[in-house]
C-alpha cells in the first residue's frame, strides 16, 4: 500500500488539499515529527530489519518535504498530477529505495535539497 510521509506543511489549506488527493487515491500519510528526523527511512516506513535512533536533536530543516513509498507502476505520476492540479505542490520530493532507507529524514532533505538546487540552476541556465 502507498504512503506518504509529510514534513513542514504548515499551511493548513496545503495540508487539507494534500490530504483530500490522498484521501481520493486511498494513499496513507503521516506527519513525521523533528524528534523522528534522526530515525531511518526505513524504519518510518515500517521496513524490516530498521531500528529506532535516539530522539533526533540536529540541526532543523523547514522546506516542505515528502516521501513517497509504496506506489504502484504509474500511480506516482497520477498522484503527483493530482496535487498539480489541486494546487498542492511540493518541491521536495523522494522515493524510498534500498539506497536511502537507511539515511536519516536530515540525511535524505539534505541529498533532495541539494538535487532540487542543482535542477534548478540547469533550468536557469537552458532558459538564458
Amino acid at each position: 500500500m502507498a504512503e506518504v510521509l509529510l514534513y513542514n506543511i504548515h499551511n493548513p489549506e496545503k495540508l487539507r488539499r494534500i490530504r483530500t488527493v490522498l484521501l481520493r487515491y486511498g494513499i496513507a500519510a503521516r506527519t513525521v515529527a523533528y524528534e523522528d528526523y534522526g530515525h531511518p527511512i526505513g524504519y518510518l516506513t515500517g521496513y524490516e530489519g530498521f531500528e529506532p535512533a535516539e530522539p533526533y536533536t540536529g540541526e532543523n530543516f523547514a522546506d516542505e518535504m515528502l516521501l513517497l513509498d509504496g506506489f504502484a507502476s504509474g500511480e506516482l505520476s497520477r498522484f503527483l498530477d493530482a496535487l498539480r492540479t489541486a494546487r498542492a505542490t511540493v518541491a521536495l520530493k523522494a522515493v524510498v529505495t534500498e539506497h536511502n532507507a537507511s539515511w536519516s529524514s536530515a540525511e535524505l532533505h539534505a541529498a533532495v535539497r541539494e538535487e532540487h538546487e542543482t535542477m534548478r540552476e540547469l533550468r536557469e541556465r537552458g532558459t538564458r
